[in-house]
Formats: structure tokens, C-alpha cells, sequence
């Protein structure tokens, strides 16, 4: 039972962790693949797909990271709160 309750917890402070922050958004730079940006911040929040690029955000409204691909790789990226 104690071995439950300590992964419950070390679980639960990983999803605390967030990676939307400026040390992260530092490491972006255009010309990366969708699966490095991946692997930097985690799975975006949000993505929608247009015609010809996908814009993701990772975050929430008030502060967020935003990246926009073509053909999988950043062209454009941004912040906002931070």
C-alpha cells in the first residue's frame, strides 16, 4: 500500500511539471522536426491543421508556447505570459 501511495505521488508531481517556460522556449529553433519539439515540451495542448501548416500551442491562454510547422518542421514560433 505504501509502494501505491508513493508512485500515486511521484506521479502526480510530474504532471505538475510544466515545460512552458523560457528555458524550454529557448531551445526552439526553426528548422526542428514536430518529433524534437515533442520531445522538448511533451504533446501540445492544442493543434489545428490549415491548408498548408499546423499551429500548436503548448499551455494555456494567459501563457503559452506556439509553434507553426510546415511539412513537420518549426518555421514560426512565439511566447506569451513569460
Amino acid at each position: 500500500m505504501k509502494k501505491l501511495l508513493a508512485i500515486t505521488a511521484f506521479s502526480a508531481a510530474l504532471v505538475g511539471c510544466s515545460k512552458v517556460d523560457i528555458e524550454h522556449y529557448q531551445q526552439i529553433t526553426v528548422g526542428m522536426d514536430k518529433t524534437e519539439i515533442e520531445a522538448l515540451l511533451g504533446s501540445a495542448d492544442q493543434c489545428e491543421e490549415k491548408t498548408l501548416h499546423t499551429n500548436c500551442t503548448w499551455g494555456g491562454e494567459s501563457k503559452n508556447i506556439s509553434v507553426t510547422l510546415v511539412s513537420d518542421k518549426v518555421t514560426l514560433y512565439s511566447k506569451k505570459g513569460f
